[in-house]
């Protein structure tokens, strides 16, 4: 039978970029992503498997600056909402750095398409597996830009509906994400909000059983 793994210095690259991941908000001020770069990133991201092959996701790369400037408003007014909504860590998370709009070398929103729901295999009984799609793209840019040395992060915090009037978006599209791309200072050895003392990574046994939804 062939052998069809990787070799040992491919497949400690492989896990080295699923390790060494973080999920970025401080960015170097001014910096680029080149053209050939980003080219790759992107057909990282769109060759992620998808339910059904149905390719839900759209990524809108922003390059006007008053635009990136709104998707940041957008993002400190649900900033404030979550922060009313965390009650007493209110003031906790305030202090945290959420984004890097501002300062990341390249900003995109990642939505799911329009027209996604004439897809049936794979999303009759289980329509969010399109969003499930899109979130295999959105880690295979993540893991893409690792490797080139870049760093991303996710921001969740906005509301749907004014992103996408905002960006144009057609019926039935709904964006997912905002994505900062680009060079920064240096990648933590720990998850930032670790670091900052929000929240702790818990051990992979907690997350495993075997057979029944045993306790761990």
């Amino acid at each position: 039978m062939a052998d069809l793994s990787f070799t040992d210095q491919e497949r400690q690259a492989v896990y080295r970029a699923i390790a060494q991941r973080r999920d970025m908000r401080r960015f170097v001020p001014g910096s680029t992503v080149s053209p050939e770069v980003l080219a790759r990133l992107l057909a990282a991201a769109h060759a992620a498997p998808s339910v059904g092959l149905m390719q839900p996701w759209r990524f809108v790369r922003i390059t006007d600056a008053s635009l990136r400037q709104q998707i940041r408003a957008l993002v400190d007014q649900e900033r404030v909402r979550t922060a009313r909504a965390l009650g007493h860590r209110e003031q906790e998370f305030l202090a945290l750095k959420v984004e890097g709009i501002a300062d990341c070398a390249e900003l995109f929103v990642v939505a799911l398409r329009e027209g996604r729901q004439e897809h049936i295999f794979g999303r009759r009984t289980l329509p969010q597996m399109d969003l499930a799609s899109v979130s295999c793209a959105i880690q295979n840019l993540w893991l893409a830009a690792r490797a080139e040395g870049l760093g991303m992060g996710w921001v969740s915090l906005f509301e749907p509906r004014p992103l996408a009037q905002l960006l144009q978006m057609p019926d039935g599209a709904e964006p997912v994400a905002i994505l900062c791309l680009g060079p920064v200072p240096a990648f933590p050895s720990r998850p930032a909000l670790e670091i900052d003392e929000w929240a702790y990574r818990k051990p992979l046994s907690e997350f495993v059983s075997e057979n029944t939804w045993t306790q761990p």
